[in-house]
């Protein structure tokens, strides 16, 4: 089976690229996937069995089922946003909608998935096995809308996971080459919260700070003690993250204003240290009372952090060594940017891998840069090992 199953995945090479590289043209924002929506309902239909279904509460996501009988119910995710970044790359399918590209790779995650469906729509006719297995097109994992949801939270309540056992996605990797994946147990991506904050005094003349309280001094040490928070008050051996992305004040040069305002963003991978570091923040902006100020302070939480289920990962890890045994499985967390499939593994049980798709030219194409690309020979890669990693999880 495996054999079939790495031949058949090279075989569809050609559609791969070809549908990596038309969604790559026609990037859309999250929320905004119609496009993006045709093309794999398009897809979809072709994959004989399949059953598609739509979301009324997100009305550019894409469901579609195989299933051939009672068993277990598999679902693998793919997430179909671009980013507001202008492409600078000059291949020849780089993006047609200006200030729009796809820079973190959804468009080969979806082709991906397509893929799979369609390998597993061949195997549904063998029946060899029985099951369910349910391919999810994401919109909006890059931005959440005015509610403060994005894409996987919408898909979520709406029960798309309803009845799944295990749900698997993966995510292009450029740091790695292709041949290498990575795999990890448990809290891999961070949690993901934004903060924003005011120091209010009372502002006065250039010339005579002493007749009143001046914000901009306040913030010094409040930034101290927002640097110290990391550095000595969390444990080295917990990961965690405060930066500060805005300050804003004042408006002439003589003018010392009536209030500062910043805003940032706080990572960490448990949830004990992401309750901690909240605290610890605003304590560490309380001390402009100190000084005679006064703070406001607002914290919003994001994505919680991503748990990868050991118990999948092995499967995941088996199929890799089935297929490739060649490729270097790294055993390492995947940093502290934030994915929004982290509230799909809090409903269900699943996992997310990297997939190594780093070009061998010596340039860094990174994600979220306007320069980013891949090695699209990672791409039938993907498609074997999640197949793979399927068809044991129904077996």
């Amino acid at each position: 089976m495996h054999g079939w199953i790495k031949r058949e995945s090279e075989i569809l090479m050609d559609e791969l690229i070809a549908v990596r590289r038309q969604i790559h043209q026609s990037p859309e924002l999250s929320f905004k996937e119609y496009q993006t929506k045709e093309i794999v309902m398009e897809k979809l239909s072709l994959i004989p069995g399949m059953e598609i279904k739509e979301i009324d509460s997100i009305e550019t996501a894409v469901v579609g089922i195989l299933t051939n009988g009672e068993g277990p119910h598999i679902a693998v995710r793919a997430d179909m946003d671009a980013l507001p970044i202008k492409e600078e790359g000059c291949h020849s399918y780089r993006s047609k909608n200006d200030g729009v590209m796809h820079a973190c790779g959804h468009d080969a995650h979806t082709s991906i998935i397509l893929g799979v469906a369609k390998l597993v729509g061949k195997l549904m006719k063998q029946k060899e096995w029985t099951g369910t297995v349910t391919f999810i097109f994401q919109p909006a994992e890059e931005a959440a809308d005015e509610r403060g949801k994005t894409g996987a939270q919408y898909l979520v309540e709406a029960g798309v996971l309803e009845g799944v056992d295990m749900v698997l996605a993966l995510h292009m990797s450029p740091e790695q080459q292709v041949g290498n994946v990575l795999i990890h147990d448990g809290y891999s991506m961070a949690n993901v919260d934004v903060f924003e904050a005011t120091i209010q005094g009372t502002g006065g003349h250039g010339a005579y700070p002493h007749l009143g309280t001046d914000p901009i001094w306040m913030l010094g040490p409040v930034l101290q003690s927002i640097h110290g928070i990391v550095a000595r008050q969390i444990s080295p051996l917990d990961p965690a993250v405060i930066s500060i992305g805005e300050v804003k004040a004042g408006s002439a040069s003589n003018i010392i204003p009536s209030e500062v305002y910043f805003q940032g963003t706080l990572r960490s991978y448990s949830p004990i240290v992401r309750d901690d570091l909240m605290k610890k923040l605003e304590r560490a902006i309380s001390v402009v009372e100190v000084l005679g100020g006064n703070y406001t302070f607002k914290a919003n939480k994001g994505e919680p952090a991503l748990y990868n289920n050991a118990i999948v990962n092995e499967q995941i890890r088996k199929s890799v060594q089935i297929l490739y045994p060649e490729i270097t499985i790294m055993d390492q967390p995947f940093g502290l940017g934030g994915e929004d499939f982290s509230h799909m593994t809090q409903a269900v049980k699943g996992a997310m891998f990297f997939l190594g798709c780093g070009m061998d030219d010596g340039i860094k194409r990174e994600l979220h840069t306007s320069i980013f690309d891949i090695d699209e020979s990672c791409l039938s890669i993907g498609v074997a090992i999640l197949t793979q990693t399927i068809i044991l999880g129904l077996s």
